[in-house]
């Protein structure tokens, strides 16, 4: 795993654990739209302990950006804290599924 996955010219992925009231509201639903009017890949999830997780792989701008989103206020429910982790990609997923 790269801990500067910087450079722009090759896909990054991006994990996200987003805390706060974000189950039961639409917000995974919304997160993939995000994703897939950015052009990424990946998942969004619900964690037992009431976070959603959010994979996402594909190219570094669009991966800030969803990030951006997620952190904006305008996601569904109440976000209260996001912690993210940026990695190599894989380019083991396709499609951007709600889990």
């Amino acid at each position: 795993m790269s801990t500067d996955p910087g450079s722009t010219d090759r896909p990054v992925r991006l994990t996200v654990w987003v805390d706060g009231f974000v189950q039961g509201v639409g917000f995974r639903w919304w997160t993939r739209s995000r994703a897939l009017e950015l052009g990424l890949v990946g998942s969004a999830r619900n964690l037992t302990d009431g976070r959603v997780a959010v994979v996402a792989e594909g190219e570094r701008a669009a991966c800030e950006a969803l990030l951006a989103a997620l952190r904006g206020g305008r996601a569904p429910g109440a976000v209260r804290q996001v912690v993210e982790q940026w990695t190599d990609a894989t380019g083991d997923l396709r499609g951007f599924v709600e889990r």
